[in-house]
């Protein structure tokens, strides 16, 4: 495995860093400030100009919808290899990523998109996804039951004549909260008697379909997520056509693999950049306090603390790397294991190193003066989001169990002694 970036990934990965360096980190404080301006004025949700204003500079840099590979409508696509250490750098900043048209769930409902519908329903939501017109939310996620198992799933998808009625509650649909999302990407029940995994269908439904209703926006350790929320929304009688079913009926899982496939790496991807800029962070503040007469830095437990945060944020770089190679060259399917791997290791990696940058910024850490406390919370969601820990870490012990199986025949073979 080769792991070098190419002449094309570094041309580009500096043109990021740059960008980075002039139109993102300077405008951190400007997002916050207009999501607190918008909640003063009554409407969190207003989203904010300044990643409006950043998307044209974006496109005309040439970093835009670099996630998506092997599509003619993107032919900007790259690889999951090439893709990795510019969607690092974009996850240093949490909205960073949504400048460059590479935010989720836009990417992977696009990949969806892409991989399953008509070329009818590309024309209708794909494109103008692609062009950063609207964006979208993705609604699995169930409060009443236990998603992490996707078998449990209630809503229901039943067809009458020429339309699909939906009705379900579904909680975490993130990105409905924001104004500009206009679609959604809906897993429910179309067959409950099937068989366990053929009984799910997905399908797309207008955000502004009758009988869908918002009920309500659902906080991140106190964080809102605001114009993206995580929205609990209700689909009542929601009448689409059937040509907006996905794939078929039953085949929910088999695109739910396919589309979580790279969502979750993507994560993964981000997870490394929010921890190097976690480590940068601290190091900085480190040097710059004295505490019983020397530079905090110089306290040796501190030494341990860095010497530990490299050394896990290069294991999970290089995970991500065989991940995304696997991918790339034998599918999704045979790289599952990876896929299960790094997505417990990535964001549990991040969460210690930045729980590690919180400490040496005492009090200040926690606070908001810091991207520290926010960046925790985004990166502590993860290790729910697109399953569990425990749900991988089962996936990963029974690949692994199997390559040790015993295979038994009916027939005993003969003992057989030395003489």
């Amino acid at each position: 495995m080769n792991f070098d970036y190419t002449d094309k990934v570094k041309d580009m990965r500096e043109r990021l860093l740059a960008f980075m360096d002039e139109h993102i980190y300077p405008n951190e404080g400007r997002f916050f400030a207009e999501i607190a301006a918008n909640r003063a004025k009554g409407n969190a949700w207003t989203p904010t100009t300044i990643i409006e204003d950043l998307k044209p500079k974006a496109r005309a840099a040439g970093l835009w919808n670099l996630f998506l590979p092997s599509s003619p409508r993107a032919p900007e696509g790259l690889t999951n290899l090439e893709y990795a250490p510019l969607c690092e750098i974009m996850g240093r900043v949490p909205f960073a990523a949504e400048v460059f048209n590479c935010s989720a769930p836009d990417t992977g409902n696009m990949e969806t998109l892409e991989r399953y519908a008509s070329e009818a329903l590309k024309d209708q939501w794909l494109e103008p996804l692609l062009k950063g017109e609207f964006r979208s939310a993705f609604l699995m996620t169930e409060p009443m039951v236990a998603s992490s198992d996707a078998t449990n799933i209630q809503c229901s998808i039943v067809r009458d004549g020429d339309e699909y009625v939906i009705n379900g509650l579904k909680w975490w649909s993130s990105g409905a909260g924001d104004p500009r999302c206009a679609v959604y990407i809906v897993m429910g029940k179309t067959n409950p008697d099937a068989p366990r995994h053929s009984q799910q269908s997905m399908i797309v439904v207008p955000s502004n379909a009758k009988g869908v209703t918002v009920v309500r926006p659902l906080s991140v350790f106190g964080y809102d997520d605001a114009p993206h929320g995580h929205m609990e929304v209700r689909l009542k009688d929601v009448r689409v056509p059937v040509g907006n079913l996905l794939l078929g009926e039953g085949r929910g899982f088999e695109i739910a693999q396919g589309r979580l496939g790279p969502g979750r790496i993507h994560h993964c991807m981000r997870s490394i950049g929010a921890a190097e800029r976690a480590l940068e962070l601290m190091c900085k503040r480190l040097n710059s306090r004295v505490a019983f007469g020397k530079p905090v830095s110089a306290q040796s437990v501190w030494h341990e603390r860095i010497a530990d945060a490299r050394c896990r944020i290069e294991m999970a770089r290089l995970l991500t790397l065989k991940a995304a190679y696997m991918m790339d060259t034998v599918g999704n399917k045979v790289a599952k294991a990876e896929i299960a791997m790094i997505k417990v290791v990535a964001p549990n990696m991040a969460c210690d190193i930045i729980d590690m940058a919180i400490q040496a910024h005492g009090g200040g850490g926690v606070s908001d003066d810091f991207p520290l406390a926010y960046s925790y919370a985004n990166q502590r969601t993860l290790r729910l989001a697109d399953g569990p820990d425990e749900v991988h870490r089962q996936s990963i012990a029974k690949l692994e169990l199997a390559k040790h199986m015993v295979v038994k025949t009916d027939v005993e073979m003969p003992v057989t002694r030395g003489c």
